[in-house]
């Protein structure tokens, strides 16, 4: 467990505008490490995503579905574009999540609150992708006020 524990704080992150602008360009969700357990935080903000009009596509080898939606083992596995990878799984896991997102050719990179990986953010990033890193997707939406997804 001490593994998991380590945290790096993040040498740089979008500012707020560039946020917000993620949050209010982008439709289709792959939520990593997302549960079925409505107590855990990745199935509270899989929701939120989903009730504001982002497509959320369930990440998790374990799950056959999470709130309605078919659960794929990796991101490889969707058959189809992805905006954004929001990942809820322990830093170790972050630079294999890393790598298939450039592979799918996502276009956001989200470490959810206490995740940070600045490598694999670095790494991202040159491949041409948008990270954030160590923030909530809910909280940001919540608080930048980026509104309803319209398709």
């Amino acid at each position: 467990m001490a593994e998991n524990m380590a945290f790096e704080v993040p040498l740089k992150n979008p500012s707020d505008n560039e946020i917000k602008d993620i949050l209010e360009k982008t439709k289709v969700v792959a939520v990593v490490g997302v549960s079925n357990n409505p107590a855990r935080d990745s199935h509270r903000v899989a929701e939120y995503l989903k009730n504001h009009g982002y497509k959320v596509i369930p990440v998790n080898p374990a799950e056959q579905e999470v709130l309605g939606e078919k659960s794929y083992p990796d991101l490889t596995s969707i058959p189809e574009q992805v905006d954004i990878v929001d990942i809820f799984r322990q830093v170790s896991a972050i630079p294999g999540i890393v790598d298939e997102a450039i592979r799918i050719k996502t276009k956001v990179v989200w470490m959810q609150l206490g995740l940070a990986h600045n490598d694999s953010a670095n790494k991202a990033i040159d491949a041409g992708l948008k990270v954030v890193q160590s923030k909530c997707m809910k909280i940001e939406h919540a608080k930048l006020g980026a509104g309803e997804i319209v398709s």
